[in-house]
């Protein structure tokens, strides 16, 4: 499994995956879950996937090979398409085909095969977008109501998110938050591990103007960590009932 989850904010976008496909005892397997498309200063994407690695390094093999198609325009390479919405749908329409078509091949195995992705970006001259695409292809948009999204083994990084994010929380304090929450799902769930990979897209940037990869044993997000416990396990003793 694994955990993804992207903030859209007044300031820009924060995102942040694992890297775990499988946790079992004696088959633990890493792979990339966040891939970039940027031609900087014209436009930046950041796509990130959970679910079936059939489904979803087809489905970006498939992206890849539209873009480098010369005969490639707005309706068919993410690299053209002229808005944000424009590239969702080349995404969902690309994932909801190979989506089908793996099903179809695993039917008589009785195995699944589904993915889910976030998108997010800003080309030239729009606005920035995130979208969280289902297997099925059709997509929803982050909105200042709701300025998260999550894929993958969400529910325990959640908590945090819905208490601390708004639009206008900082890049910083934004970053501060994506970890914790990755943090509390890493400790309740074996399923999503190290390393993570993080990015940013600074508001009117169409860059990533930010990539971190942090390994397991980084010096910083376990001095995080720890002090995040601390800070927990001395509120729980100050609460009273």
């Amino acid at each position: 499994m694994t955990y993804c989850v992207g903030l859209k904010l007044d300031a820009g976008l924060v995102l942040l995956s694992d890297t775990r496909t499988n946790a079992g005892m004696d088959n633990i397997a890493t792979y990339r879950k966040m891939f970039f498309f940027e031609q900087p200063g014209e436009r930046a994407i950041v796509v990130m996937t959970a679910g079936s690695l059939s489904v979803t390094q087809t489905t970006l093999a498939r992206l890849n090979e539209a873009i480098n198609d010369e005969m490639a325009d707005e309706t068919t390479s993410i690299m053209k398409a002229q808005t944000m919405l424009q590239v969702a749908t080349i995404i969902g329409d690309t994932l909801s085909r190979t989506r089908r078509e793996i099903a179809e091949q695993c039917r008589d195995l009785r195995q699944q095969a589904s993915a889910s992705m976030i998108v997010a970006g800003q080309r030239c001259g729009g606005d920035m977008r995130m979208y969280l695409i289902y297997p099925e292809g059709n997509f929803i948009q982050a909105t200042e109501d709701t300025p998260f999204l999550q894929i993958g083994e969400h529910k325990y990084g959640k908590p945090i998110l819905d208490r601390v994010v708004t639009p206008a929380t900082s890049l910083a304090d934004a970053q501060k938050a994506v970890l914790l929450s990755m943090d509390s799902t890493l400790r309740s769930n074996l399923s999503v591990g190290m390393p993570l990979d993080l990015a940013i897209i600074e508001k009117d940037a169409c860059s990533v103007t930010t990539r971190r990869r942090i390994e397991d044993g980084d010096a910083d997000f376990a001095r995080m960590s720890a002090a995040w416990s601390a800070a927990l396990r001395d509120s729980f003793v100050k609460v009273t009932i």
